[in-house]
C-alpha cells in the first residue's frame, strides 16, 4: 500500500527545505505499510501524554484520512489537544507553531513517522516525568497512593488515628506542614494548625478537627491525580519549546516566581497574585523598566468596591488624591505598589509591583490580590534585574528622588504568567498541589476526564491593592 500525502508537493524536502542542493529531485511523500503502522502505533499509545480519554481515530487506510489523522495527532502533541485561547478569556503566553505538513512530508519520505511524531511534544526532563507519573498512576497498583478512608468519625485534637500518616503527607505536600512534625499518628498540635490553615483557606469553620470536608481536600485518589498530571502535560505543550533563556516565569497556581538567566535558575520567591473572581491571567508579557516610587491610579473597579464609601480623611491617611477625576496614590510607604513597580507592555494592566502589606508572603495560599503581582522583597528583586541589565547606579539615582522616576531597561525582559499545579520534589517527583483558581477543570474536559474535585480556595483580598 503506497498513498501520497494529499497538499504536499513533491517539491518540499524535509524540514521545509528546497532540494536545490541534492543531486537527485525530492521524491513524493507516499505513506507505505510501515508509515501506516507506525502512526497507528503512537496514536495507540497516547496515554504515555496522557491523551489516552480521546478518541484520536487509527483506522484509516486511504490516503487523505491517513494524512488528517496525521495532522490531528501531531497538532496534539505539537500544540497541545486543547486550545487555551479558547478555554480562557486571556491567554497570550508564546506558543508553538512548527510546520507540521513538511514535517510530515519530510518524516513519509525518510520512512520514520515514529521518530517524527515522538519529537514533537516538549522533550525536557519535567515533561518526562509528568508521562512516566501518568503511566504508572493508570496502570501500575503498587505505585498507588492510600486513600483516607472516610469512616464517618471526625479526627479531633490530641486523638491517635491510623489515618494520621497519611494526612500529614498531604499537608507537608500542600504547604501547610513541615516533613519533620509529620510524625506518628497522634494529631498533634502542629498538624491541627495546619488543618485550621486549610480549614481557613477554603472557606470552612477552623476548628482543627477533620471532618469530611477537610478530607475532601486532602483525599485525593489516584484518578484526581491522573488528571492533574495529563493536564499539566497538556500546559506544557501549549508552550513554546524553546522559551527565552533569560526571562521571569510566574506560577500563579503556585505563587511563586522564578527567574531565569542565561538557561539558569538565578532566583526564586514568593508572589502574591490575583484571589478567585478577580485571577491574574495568563500573559506572555515583557518587563521594560522599572518605576522608584511609583504612584498608583486607582482602577474605576476598586475605587468602586472598596472606596466608594470612604471619607476624605481615608484617602487623606493613605496619601492619596484626586487628580482629574481619578484617585492617585501619592509615593511612600503606604503606596499600595511599595517602593517599585515593574512595568510590563500588556493591554490588561497587569504587572509585578512591591507591596507594603508583607504578612500576606507568610500565608500558604497567596491569592489574595486584585490581579496584579506582588513579589517578595520586591526592592531586592528590583535590584537583581538593575545590576544584571547594567542600570543599577541610574535605579539607585531614581530612588534617592521620592519621587516616581522611571528607569528603563536595556533590554526587555519575558515575563511568562503560567499556571501549574504538578511541581516536582527534591528526588524528581511530580506532587500534585491544590487548584486555587479552579482552572484545571476546564482544561480536564476537554482532554475527555471526567470532572474532577470543584474545590477552589475562598482566599478574600485583604486590601485595596492591585
Amino acid at each position: 500500500m503506497v498513498l501520497l500525502l494529499a497538499g504536499c508537493s513533491v517539491e518540499v524536502a524535509p524540514d521545509n527545505q528546497t532540494s536545490a542542493n541534492t543531486s537527485e529531485p525530492a521524491g513524493p511523500a507516499r505513506w507505505s505499510d510501515a508509515t501506516t503502522e507506525q502512526l497507528r502505533d503512537a496514536i495507540n499509545a497516547r496515554g504515555a501524554h496522557g491523551l489516552d480519554q480521546m478518541a484520536f481515530d487509527a483506522s484509516a487506510s486511504d490516503e487523505a484520512g491517513l494524512t488528517k489523522q496525521a495532522l490531528t495527532y501531531a497538532a496534539a502533541l505539537a500544540r497541545g489537544a486543547t486550545d487555551p485561547t479558547k478555554l480562557y478569556e486571556v491567554y497570550t503566553v508564546p506558543r508553538p507553531d512548527p510546520d507540521l505538513r513538511a514535517g510530515l512530508a519530510g518524516a513519509l519520505r525518510s520512512g520514520d513517522v515514529r521518530g517524527w511524531l515522538n519529537s514533537l511534544a516538549p522533550a525536557d526532563d519535567n515533561y518526562q516525568r509528568l508521562s512516566k507519573a501518568y503511566v504508572a498512576l493508570r496502570t501500575d497498583p503498587a505505585t498507588r497512593h492510600a486513600n483516607i478512608p472516610v469512616t464517618g468519625d471526625a479526627i479531633k485534637p490530641g486523638a491517635t488515628d491510623p489515618r494520621i500518616p497519611t494526612i500529614a503527607r498531604e499537608l507537608v505536600i500542600l504547604d501547610y506542614l513541615d516533613e519533620a512534625a509529620a510524625q506518628g499518628q497522634q494529631y498533634t498540635p502542629a498538624m491541627v494548625k495546619a488543618v485550621q490553615g486549610i480549614q481557613a483557606d477554603y472557606g470552612m469553620k477552623p476548628d482543627g478537627v477533620i471532618g469530611e470536608e477537610a478530607l475532601a481536600i486532602l483525599n485525593m485518589s489516584d484518578v484526581d491525580r491522573a488528571r492533574a498530571v495529563a493536564v499539566a502535560m497538556e500546559r506544557l505543550r501549549w508552550l513554546e519549546r524553546t522559551p527565552p533563556a533569560t526571562r521571569i516565569d510566574v506560577n500563579l497556581a503556585a505563587a511563586r516566581l522564578t527567574y531565569w538567566r542565561d538557561g539558569k535558575i538565578a532566583d526564586s520567591r514568593k508572589v502574591v497574585v490575583g484571589e478567585p473572581d478577580t485571577e491574574t491571567p495568563q500573559l506572555g508579557s515583557p518587563i521594560f523598566r522599572l518605576v522608584a516610587n511609583p504612584t498608583w491610579t486607582v482602577p474605576r473597579s476598586i475605587q468602586e468596591k472598596d472606596l466608594a464609601s470612604k471619607g476624605a480623611g481615608y484617602l487623606k491617611a493613605n496619601n492619596m488624591k484626586w487628580e482629574n477625576g481619578w484617585i492617585v496614590q501619592q509615593p511612600g510607604p503606604k503606596n499600595s505598589l511599595g517602593l517599585v513597580k515593574f512595568d510590563m507592555q500588556n493591554d490588561h494592566a497587569i504587572y509585578l509591583h512591591d507591596t507594603p502589606a508583607k504578612a500576606l508572603f507568610a500565608m500558604i495560599q497567596r491569592q489574595r490580590s486584585h490581579g496584579c503581582v506582588r513579589v517578595e522583597d520586591a526592592l531586592g528583586f528590583a535590584e537583581m534585574l538593575a545590576r544584571d541589565g547594567g542600570v543599577v547606579d541610574e535605579w539607585h539615582q531614581a530612588r534617592g528622588t521620592g519621587k516616581e522616576t522611571f528607569v528603563k531597561l536595556p533590554k526587555q525582559i519575558p515575563v511568562r504568567m503560567l499556571y501549574q499545579t504538578v511541581l516536582f520534589d527534591d528526588a524528581g517527583g511530580p506532587i500534585v498541589r491544590n487548584d486555587p483558581y479552579g482552572w484545571d477543570d476546564r482544561v480536564g474536559a476537554a482532554l475527555g476526564f471526567k470532572a474532577g474535585r470543584a474545590l477552589r480556595v475562598e482566599s478574600g483580598a485583604t486590601d485595596v491593592g492591585p
